[in-house]
């Protein structure tokens, strides 16, 4: 029996739960409220509990009735410092907070997915560690569940986890092998020079000059020191100098920007040529440039196994027309990549749009952005079968999954992003 007639019993209680948490949305490491909703409701459902998981962490672990693997399922919790203008009757009550990317509705299918899981507890080979996690927005959530051994007692072997979509109808999933989603690293460079009179520039080191040729000199950094085939992103987000006056010219500007990269040798490669490029021009320029790097997030980089096991997963529970494969990587980062880099996993795209209101396409962390709840089933369905198959599935298992896959890959045809 497929895993969707126990999502759709728990779709109207998932929906409930989604629109309490909507409504009453916490910024990272302030989750509290949420924290404390979870893990009652995984209590109710039969599963141990563990709280404060590095900070406001949740944890609840299922295990079935025969001894075997663990796979971990993950869904964010924190919402953004974003007002609402959804107009939603459940709309956030909270000024200047808002769940504009979606993860209330993660978090209540994840606990949808709990509660179905929990009534199949005897038929799993194994167990489902549900990981609930705070400061994906503000980056460092994943690391500290990390850090406070999320990953182990016991030891996670595969991790799944999901992302509302809004370039997908709700009822579709996208799907990718190897990399999904961008490394995303930080920068802040200050350029120095000799401040002055604007009508002497002669007399002056001009730092807004120096910027200026060092951020048109930056794209270089991708379109002559990087592979073309090898997807990089170098942008300025801030330019400001130390003076406000039109007559004045400043002695220091301030530059601020995003590295987006999914190369890991690409990733380590990019802060040198910039570091060697921002340098040279300063010096050129008779003035100095200082350059800060901040790494962030790991890249998503998909494991071809993992995405197999939820694409025949989506495949009984949605069908196979269903499942969008996607031809493209994304720029965009999600911190789930901390994981990855311990143990073997993949991330999924679920669909939420609906024709009936445009404002489900408009893209993610906008005001007034809506999600389909309709995809809440789509979402319990694919997740709670995904577990079901990673755990009970033997090495002959996989090999069949892996050849029913191969089969479907002549179905795919136009069916891309």
């Amino acid at each position: 029996m497929s895993f969707r007639s126990s999502a759709e019993k728990w779709k109207e209680e998932a929906i409930r739960l989604r629109r309490h948490i909507h409504q009453n949305p916490e910024l990272g490491h302030q989750e509290f409220e949420t924290a404390k909703l979870v893990a009652q409701f995984l209590e109710d459902v039969g599963l141990e509990v563990e709280t404060g998981v590095g900070g406001t962490g949740v944890v609840g672990l299922l295990k079935g009735g025969r001894e075997g693997r663990t796979i971990g399922i993950r869904a964010d919790m924190d919402a953004l410092p974003i007002v609402e203008k959804t107009g939603l009757p459940f709309a956030s009550v909270r000024e200047g907070v808002m769940h504009a990317c979606g993860h209330d509705v993660h978090t209540a299918i994840l606990l949808g997915t709990a509660a179905a899981l929990s009534e199949h507890r005897d038929e799993l080979q194994g167990t489902v560690k549900f990981i609930f996690q705070p400061a994906e927005e503000v980056q460092g959530g994943a690391t500290d569940l990390i850090d406070a051994g999320v990953l182990h007692n016991p030891e996670v072997n595969a991790i799944i986890a999901l992302h509302v979509w809004p370039d997908l109808p709700a009822g579709k999933i996208g799907l990718r092998k190897g990399a999904m989603l961008a490394a995303a690293d930080a920068f802040d460079i200050r350029v120095t020079g000799k401040g002055g009179h604007a009508a002497y520039p002669h007399r002056t080191i001009d730092p807004v000059i120096i910027a200026a040729q060092i951020i048109t000199a930056l794209q270089t950094v991708v379109s002559r020191n990087l592979s073309p085939l090898d997807s990089s992103v170098i942008s300025i987000t801030k330019l400001q100098s130390n003076s406000n006056a039109y007559n004045v010219i400043a002695g220091e500007v301030q530059l601020r920007g995003t590295i987006r990269t999914h190369n890991p040798e690409t990733r380590e490669a990019v802060p040198v040529y910039m570091k060697r490029l921002i340098e040279t021009i300063a010096e050129g320029f008779g003035g100095k440039a200082e350059f800060d790097y901040y790494r962030g997030g790991s890249p998503v980089i998909n494991d071809d196994h993992i995405v197999d096991v939820i694409e025949q997963a989506a495949a009984d529970t949605i069908g196979r027309e269903a499942v969008v494969y996607l031809k493209e990587p994304s720029m965009g980062a999600e911190d789930f990549g901390a994981y990855l880099e311990y143990v073997p996993g993949a991330i999924f795209r679920l669909g939420t749009v609906t024709e009936e209101d445009a404002r489900s396409e408009l893209p993610l962390h906008s005001d007034s952005i809506i999600f389909e709840e309709q995809a809440i089933v789509t979402g319990i369905s694919v997740l709670g079968e995904a577990a079901i198959r990673y755990l009970n599935q033997s090495s002959d298992d996989e090999t069949r999954v892996a050849l029913s896959v191969a089969a479907g890959n002549e179905e795919r045809g136009n069916r891309h992003d």
